[in-house]
């Protein structure tokens, strides 16, 4: 296998990815546009994980709870964690508060504005 990666679809994909570019200081390392300058297909680097991101053809985003995307940070990299949350959290529905729980210092369990499922902890 070469790689693997996390894929994404949702309305509003350009601004997803300046998003997730601000939450945890990505790379946008490769994008494709639709005529309409939405992605076709983007990749952003987080941390040495992509993310890829495409605009969804249906009518409204389907937010799911079959899949979650778990970042784990180093455990002195706290700051990281609430950074990504701070940017995030707007619109978002949150699931598990920012704080400590059984398997982690600092953990946030959240739905972002897009429908995208996020559990960031250290």
């Amino acid at each position: 296998m070469i790689r693997s990666m996390m894929q994404v679809y949702v309305k509003g994909s350009v601004e997803a990815a300046q998003l997730y570019q601000r939450a945890f200081d990505a790379k946008l390392i490769s994008e494709h546009q639709n005529e309409d300058g939405s992605y076709l297909h983007a990749e952003l680097d987080i941390f040495g994980q992509i993310l890829a991101l495409s605009e969804s053809t249906e009518e409204k985003n389907i937010i799911g709870n079959t899949m979650q995307f778990c970042l784990q940070f180093n455990e002195d990299d706290k700051e990281l964690v609430e950074k990504a949350f701070r940017v995030l959290e707007k619109d978002a529905q949150i699931l598990f508060p920012l704080g400590p729980c059984f398997f982690s210092s600092c953990m946030v369990g959240f739905i972002d504005k897009f429908g995208v499922n996020w559990c960031l902890f250290v």
